[in-house]
């Protein structure tokens, strides 16, 4: 085949879709929001998931609009157990993030094994873009 013939064909693909490029999917960032200790560690499945948490495990937040203690309560669960909550005190923007539907991801960060359940989990909260 010519080079001539092989410009014109490819041409005509490109014409047709045929040979357009690929989409590449461009690289997801993430803004770090907060970090923030698990509130309410104790009173949860946080010390019975306890030996299988790993630094850099991800969680979930999972919104309680409906929670009868805080109207902006955000649970955090690992493998479908909930380990906690994120802090009253800072639950406001993220509860208002995952009402509006916005992308937002969480992983611990630390653990500590501190007798204090404050200290025991600290978690990273990020808007994905």
């Amino acid at each position: 085949m010519s080079r001539r013939l092989f410009l014109e064909r490819f041409a005509a693909m490109i014409g047709m879709g045929i040979a357009a490029p690929m989409a590449v999917a461009a690289p997801r960032r993430q803004t770090e929001l907060q970090r923030s200790p698990i509130a309410g560690f104790q009173y949860h499945q946080g010390e019975a998931v306890w030996p299988a948490l790993v630094v850099g495990s991800p969680v979930d937040l999972v919104r309680e609009a409906d929670n009868p203690y805080d109207s902006r309560a955000v649970s955090v669960e690992w493998q479908g157990q909930k380990i906690g909550y994120v802090p009253r005190t800072d639950n406001a923007a993220i509860s208002q993030l995952l009402d509006r539907g916005e992308h937002v991801s969480a992983m611990i960060t630390v653990l500590n094994s501190s007798a204090n359940p404050w200290e025991r989990i600290e978690f990273a909260i990020y808007l994905d873009q």
